[in-house]
């Protein structure tokens, strides 16, 4: 006898559901992270050092794709766990993402660097999640519509 669980609140992840949600999403970690670096190469290139007032080092150009990474893949979590606990995960990460990258545009403005760097830092988080948002969340639509 084969029994069927209707509750839709709790969705079946198989191994196929986890690589069409993790193979896009680190194909778009990588690319945010070279988006990163390119965006904060042209910044460094057009005379913006990301130093601090107080003489501390500025900001190493490897910081910017080493970090990139980093929050994507931390993103790509996020997004894992939306679409094994939500009803409607597309729409619950892109929320989410979107609150969570209008937060991280505030600490740029906090720490103790010129404008122009923190503009630049903006910039550089702009970039990373105009390429990894919408990657996750079609990767979520997708396999929401494939059941």
């Amino acid at each position: 006898m084969t029994t069927t669980s209707t509750n839709s609140s709790v969705s079946v992840t198989t191994p196929e559901h986890r690589r069409a949600l993790v193979v896009p999403g680190l194909a778009a970690a990588v690319a945010g992270a070279l988006a990163a670096t390119l965006v904060a190469a042209i910044c460094k290139g057009a005379g913006v050092d990301f130093a601090t007032p107080d003489g501390a080092d500025p900001i190493p150009l490897s910081a910017f794709p080493m970090f990139a990474l980093t929050f994507s893949v931390l993103g790509l979590a996020v997004a894992a766990g939306i679409r094994r606990w939500s009803k409607r995960p597309a729409t619950t990460f892109l929320r989410t993402a979107l609150t969570l990258t209008a937060i991280s545009l505030v600490p740029p403005f906090l720490i103790d660097v010129d404008r122009t760097s923190s503009l630049c830092l903006v910039m550089v988080h702009l970039v990373v999640a105009a390429i990894v948002i919408p990657t996750l969340t079609r990767s979520l639509a997708r396999s929401a519509v494939r059941g």
